[in-house]
């Protein structure tokens, strides 16, 4: 597996590198054999130390843990136990591998668009965006918001109970997938209570 192990502004130990990598690979054999890669970023705010870890287990699964303390060493430790309760829980799947592997069918390629917050009515009939913050490129949406970025994304068809578990594991916002049992796309998002939220458009009012 690729490990990159990289500091915002600060310098990393070789020590430190290696023990992320050995640890990395433990949890990548216990449980899916051999991950792709993994990506893990220290930083630090204040008075602690900060660490994200994004793990590319297969096509269409990453698992993502953040941590922080007052030493790197355990901002990783605590980035590395979210990674590994998430994995606890879905324990029977995430050691199956046809729950993992997406389905045999080329996903759908959708596109994920990054808008900006346009002005109020008022302020647009006063003031232009200016040419140098536009592009060309991405297609226009009105005043009122302004597509900064895009990105291909992935529509993958899934069961609704493997939807939550990538979704999960991957300490998402938001995931949208093909139902298999209905054919539709459907949207899972993370609800303010912390809670997942589940979007079926299938489902009748009668259903409910």
């Amino acid at each position: 597996m690729h490990i990159s192990v990289a500091g915002k502004q600060i310098d990393l130990s070789d020590a430190l590198k290696y023990r992320v990598s050995a640890h990395l690979d433990r949890i990548s054999e216990k449980y899916f054999g051999q991950a792709m890669e993994a990506r893990v970023t220290f930083s630090r705010a204040r008075s602690f130390f900060t660490c994200d870890i994004n793990l590319h287990a297969t096509r269409g699964l990453t698992l993502r843990g953040e941590g922080e303390a007052a030493d790197a060493n355990s901002a990783f430790d605590d980035a590395a136990e979210h990674i590994a309760r998430r994995l606890r829980r879905y324990h029977r799947k995430a050691t199956n591998h046809s729950h993992l592997k997406t389905r045999q069918q080329m996903p759908e390629i959708g596109r994920d668009y990054v808008l900006r917050p346009g002005m109020t009515e008022t302020a647009a009939t006063d003031e232009e965006t200016p040419a140098e913050e536009e592009d060309a490129s991405l297609p226009a949406t009105g005043p009122y918001a302004t597509i900064i970025a895009e990105h291909p994304t992935e529509i993958v068809t899934l069961s609704v109970s493997e939807a939550v578990m990538r979704f999960d594991l991957a300490d998402s916002q938001i995931q949208l997938f093909r139902n298999s049992a209905t054919d539709t796309v459907n949207v899972l998002y993370r609800r303010p209570d912390g809670n997942i939220g589940w979007l079926d458009p299938s489902a009748s009012p009668q259903d409910g």
